[in-house]
């Protein structure tokens, strides 16, 4: 008999490493996300779910995916993100979901340790397991989960680990983990779909400890590169950092990812990894059994420019925009001297290409939907180098350079949106 599943939050970084796994191991996989386009490319039967959308907080919405006794798979979480968004995602879509499975269809919920902690995160991941609990789903507590791949906090890790005069930790750099492998995580979460294990949250992780340093340290000897001097960042300073990054949303350098990294990730996995009788590799094994490629020294290196080039043209924008502004017209209609355009035209465009500018301020420092954000700027810097080289072509020759600097600026935009598209 076919085994089925239904996998909420399938186009995360374990979501994948679930899907693929169970879909290798013969189950009927229906993969459910927010944008699920690249995953039906991948082979994958489909669900298009935005977990804070009311409409999936209703089991009807769920039902009919559900009714030929499929299990459910909830690996789908929130970082950040408004109140709506993570009693939506963890709370009120699940809860909707394991009521509209069929009688006697299992269902699992993939949470985390350390929900100790005061941060949002913590409080809604305990909110949703209590959930979970009332459904008689099964709760994983999963510690750090590393991969061939990597995303968020992992990519964070490779990029600190990647850097070229020292390997920045939060604290003394002594906090222990136990990371398991998102491979080793879908084959426990496949087990337990066959084989309950007991009521009430599991832990699991793999059976090696290491501490912070070390592990950063593992990473950057398996990219190859020379060992460097480890700094320890103060946690005043670095909670002050995580504050910085939750308010220009720079992902994974949040306060709660540094309050995690504070306190260590630590599961005990004996239990769970006994009853099922699985081993999973500790972290020495399987972080080193392949090779380091081009692709990964490249990811692990551009990770950090990410934000550096965001809000370079942020300031890029705000610099245009304070000019198109405040500029003394004095100081810029000698330039197109002789052009057809009257000049109350050229004031009133350099006026509102200055708002415009500022408009794109704004959303680079939110980063607001990078793709759009990064269309919008492309047209803006496209309209502003073909209207000119039309109305005044001599701009294109000053001594210290004109529109031709725009073309440098086209490629940073496009690099920058080839960065922000993880999925």
């Amino acid at each position: 008999m076919t085994r089925r599943a239904l996998v909420l939050g399938a186009d995360g970084f374990i979501g994948r490493y679930i899907i693929h796994h169970l879909r290798d191991a013969g189950w009927d996989v229906l993969a459910s996300a927010r944008r699920v386009s690249r995953l039906e490319r991948m082979g994958f039967a489909v669900l298009q779910a935005d977990l804070a959308d009311p409409a999936t907080h209703d089991a009807a919405f769920w039902a009919p995916h559900l009714a030929d006794g499929r299990a459910v798979v909830n690996a789908a979480g929130l970082l950040t993100g408004s109140e709506a968004a993570f009693r939506g995602v963890h709370v009120a879509a699940p809860r909707a979901a394991y009521a509209a499975r069929a009688a006697g269809a299992p269902a699992l919920l993939l949470s985390a340790v350390g929900l100790e902690a005061d941060t949002p995160f913590a409080h809604w991941r305990r909110e949703g397991e209590a959930v979970a609990a009332e459904a008689g789903a099964t709760i994983l507590r999963a510690g750090l989960v590393l991969g061939d791949t990597s995303y968020g906090g992992s990519s964070l890790a490779r990029a600190l680990a990647a850097l070229p005069v020292v390997t920045p930790v939060v604290g003394d750099g002594q906090q222990v983990f136990n990371p398991i492998h998102a491979r080793d995580l879908s084959r426990v979460i496949a087990a337990c779909l066959d084989t309950p294990p007991p009521p009430g949250p599991q832990d699991i992780g793999g059976p090696e400890r290491i501490t912070q340093a070390g592990l950063l340290g593992l990473l950057r000897g398996w990219m190859g590169l020379a060992p460097v001097p480890v700094l320890r960042i103060p946690l005043p300073m670095a909670r002050t950092l995580g504050r910085v990054g939750d308010l220009l949303r720079l992902g994974p350098v949040s306060l709660t990812a540094v309050t995690q990294l504070a306190r260590g990730v630590e599961a005990d996995e004996t239990a769970l990894t006994r009853q099922l009788g699985l081993a999973p590799d500790g972290v020495s094994r399987f972080a080193t059994a392949r090779p380091a490629g081009t692709q990964d020294l490249w990811h692990a290196r551009l990770y950090l420019m990410r934000p550096v080039l965001r809000l370079t043209l942020a300031f890029l924008w705000l610099f245009s925009g304070l000019l198109g502004l405040f500029l003394p017209s004095a100081q810029f209609l000698p330039l197109v001297e002789g052009s057809p355009v009257p000049d109350a035209a050229w004031i009133a465009m350099a006026r509102l290409g200055g708002v415009a500018d500022l408009v794109l301020v704004g959303l680079l420092l939110r980063n607001w939907r990078p793709r759009l954000t990064g269309i919008f700027q492309l047209g803006l810097v496209g309209a502003y180098t073909i209207s000119f080289s039309f109305i005044a072509p001599e701009l294109w020759f000053l001594p210290l350079g004109g529109l031709q600097k725009n073309l440098p600026i086209l490629a940073l935009i496009l690099v920058w949106m080839v960065l922000e598209d993880e999925r």
